[in-house]
């Protein structure tokens, strides 16, 4: 197939957001039938509920800072599949990725009639494969992999990894990883492997005890992101600095949750053996499009993925040090199956004016119920962002307007905002 009619027919397999309760068994088949590509590289592999992308961006960097030929496994993407996928920092590319797809899918149908496996794989299993696949034809050396959901069930966790981390855990997708701190660390903690060390980020103290103890259980050796000291912390509007062991290190991630996943990626990668200069430079150039990413200006437009209640009080405290006392507008929308009041309750008392939308997903909230939903003075609904981002042309220069909420909202205003 060529790549939109690649794209279209995964698009077809449904949601990927199914893929946690469907267990591993069909993608270790499939990964079998191609050739365990998974076994050809090292492998760190990320889960977590806020900052993973963010923190494999920046382990990533760091490794190919240090001369490594790297292999980058995200999701979602903003605006294209392709985004999933990098090689040396890079995309695969259109034609690589429908070639990588060919390969999966007709693997996929031989074992169908084969009846080994029972069902086509879903959505994120073809494209964990795809990923795995062309990581081994690109002669990777170390791949990061973030978890696309929960950690245990996850197409991802058929990797023996080198190393796992986890990310700060915080409430999101209780449908699927359960309504308490605790279950929803089980799920994360459900990446850890016998002996294999793991690196965990500043937790709550409900998560800290689950994962501690399954690492415990596992004799899996644990740092922790305390370990890395900082020290002389600035923050900017975009980004941060700080000192770590000497050095001067420049974290270009705005955010003060970002020095926290700095931190992480810093003990990740000592863990590695990834020398300090190398891990200073690989933080300076790592990028993560769609978090606190500015892409205009006069006035300023900011699109940020706060999808959670944890990611929605991290994008306050930023307005709350950064935007007082300018005027706010804000665009957002979510998925139904998100906490909406309670994000919306953080930030919308943040924004003078305030635009409700959706993004073109099935799993959409309609902006007028998001409207019901919220207490804010000047509320107006958009049917979509093309026209959400008409209303908000009524911006003062001065002003600055963000578009938050869900990351597939972000990804529609990029590819309009980005448009060469």
């Amino acid at each position: 197939m060529n790549y939109p009619d690649s794209v279209r027919f995964l698009y077809a397999l449904g949601n990927e957001v199914k893929t946690a309760k469907l267990g591993l068994e069909r993608i270790g088949v499939l990964l079998e039938a191609l050739g365990n590509p998974q076994m050809a590289c090292r492998i760190v592999h990320v889960a977590g509920t806020n900052g993973k992308g963010s923190t494999c961006a920046l382990i990533e960097s760091g490794l190919r800072a240090a001369g490594y030929r790297t292999g980058l496994f995200t999701s979602p993407h903003l605006v294209e599949p392709t985004e999933r996928i990098q090689v040396a920092g890079r995309g695969v590319g259109a034609d690589r990725f429908a070639a990588a797809f060919d390969r999966v899918h007709a693997c996929a149908e031989t074992l169908l009639r084969q009846a080994r496996i029972d069902l086509h794989p879903t959505y994120f299993e073809s494209v964990t494969a795809m990923a795995l696949l062309l990581f081994r034809e690109c002669c990777v050396e170390y791949a990061v992999l973030e978890v696309g959901l929960g950690g245990r069930l996850d197409a991802t966790n058929v990797v023996m990894p080198e190393l796992c981390v986890v990310t700060p855990v915080d409430f999101d997708h209780e449908a699927y990883l359960g309504k308490s701190l605790e279950s929803i660390a089980g799920e994360k903690a459900g990446i850890l492997k016998p002996g294999v060390g793991a690196v965990f980020a500043r937790q709550r103290a409900e998560a800290e005890r689950v994962l501690e103890a399954r690492a415990a259980a596992l004799g899996a050796g644990v740092t922790l992101s305390s370990s890395v000291e900082v020290s002389d912390v600035t923050l900017h509007a975009r980004g941060s600095d700080f000192v770590w062991d000497g050095l001067p290190v420049s974290c270009p991630l705005p955010g003060e949750h970002q020095v926290e996943n700095a931190r992480t990626a810093i003990a990740a990668l000592g863990q590695l053996g990834i020398p300090p200069e190398a891990i200073r430079r690989g933080i300076a150039q790592a990028t993560w499009p769609g978090r606190l990413e500015r892409v205009a200006a006069n006035p300023e437009i900011v699109l940020d993925g706060a999808h959670n209640p944890a990611s929605a009080r991290a994008l306050a405290e930023y307005l709350d040090r950064f935007y007082e006392p300018r005027r706010v507008w804000l665009i957002y929308g979510a998925m139904r199956d998100k906490a909406v009041e309670e994000m919306t309750a953080i930030l919308f008392p943040r924004a003078a004016h305030v635009i409700v939308t959706a993004p073109a997903q099935a799993r959409a909230l309609r902006p007028e119920s998001i409207r019901e939903l919220a207490d804010h003075d000047d509320i107006r609904v958009a049917p979509h962002i093309r026209a959400a981002l008409a209303l908000a042309a009524g911006a003062a220069r001065e002003d600055a307007v963000f578009v938050t909420g869900s990351l597939f909202l972000v990804g529609e205003a990029r590819a309009l905002l980005t448009r060469a």
